[in-house]
């Protein structure tokens, strides 16, 4: 690893650094940690400048939201990346956190092991970079991945789970290479597979996943809105490429009308 990735985590117990902590410096991370505390982590993330924050949602003082909305306000240039973790969660909740500005969504508890390797995705470790064309310059990026997030808490798709990612990544790509819903096996699953340092096959089944559980937990209405015209009621919920192909066509048509 060239780069050791500063991690500052919002709980300095000892219970905490020792079985979970320790998990994150093993990984190849430069781990400090703070009090449980909004206040006293915003005044930590000013000093410290830190790669990646793992923060509680509900926190004395500040609640994670909060400190994520006074850094991006107070310093935007620098802004972490930010994990929050809670114990409880619905659609509506996880919606307002990702689009607050965390890039990670988890469940408490969670395995360390496996939150750790997110971590290192979504700083790039071990990832494959996703190739911009010129049709679609680096400022539009973050606005397209902000919708996609917007449409799957929409939808009902919980952030924390893996297909959640991998479907947001695979819209993404149906939207800037509209081909590539015709070679969902051969080129879209791969492709996200690489990213994320797994199988395609994994990724078709997080995929497949994640709709399910959108089918069962959604808003009626909202699916409706979605699927209701080409998904008949005996068939059930739409296959992985249907669900890609419909958000992306809706999206790539909102891209043009607007």
């Amino acid at each position: 690893m060239e780069k050791r990735i500063k991690l500052l985590i919002a709980n300095n117990t000892a219970e905490f650094r020792n079985d979970i902590g320790r998990v994150f410096e093993n990984s190849g991370m430069e781990v400090s940690y703070v009090p449980k505390d909004g206040m006293e982590l915003l005044e930590k993330i000013k000093t410290t400048c830190p790669d990646v924050v793992l923060s509680n949602l509900f926190m004395p003082r500040l609640d994670g939201i909060g400190v994520m909305k006074a850094v991006r306000a107070k310093q935007p240039d620098h802004m972490p990346m930010f994990v929050i973790v809670s114990n409880f969660t619905s659609p509506t909740l996880e919606r307002e956190v990702m689009m607050s500005g965390a890039s990670y969504f988890a469940i408490a508890p969670f395995d360390a092991a496996d939150l750790a390797d997110r971590i290192l995705q979504l700083c790039g470790i071990n990832e494959v970079p996703h190739a911009k064309t010129q049709e679609s310059p680096a400022e539009e990026e973050p606005t397209l991945k902000i919708q996609v997030t917007e449409i799957l808490h929409q939808i009902g798709v919980p952030a924390h789970i893996k297909g959640y990612h991998y479907l947001r990544d695979s819209i993404i790509m149906a939207i800037e290479t509209p081909d590539i819903i015709n070679a969902v096996t051969k080129q879209l699953y791969p492709g996200v597979a690489k990213r994320y340092g797994t199988t395609a096959s994994r990724v078709e089944r997080a995929i497949r996943h994640a709709i399910e559980v959108a089918w069962d937990r959604g808003d009626v209405d909202v699916l409706n809105s979605y699927f209701g015209y080409t998904i008949h009621n005996t068939r059930g919920k739409p296959t992985n490429s249907e669900f890609i192909a419909m958000i992306s066509d809706r999206l790539r048509l909102h891209m043009k009308t607007a």
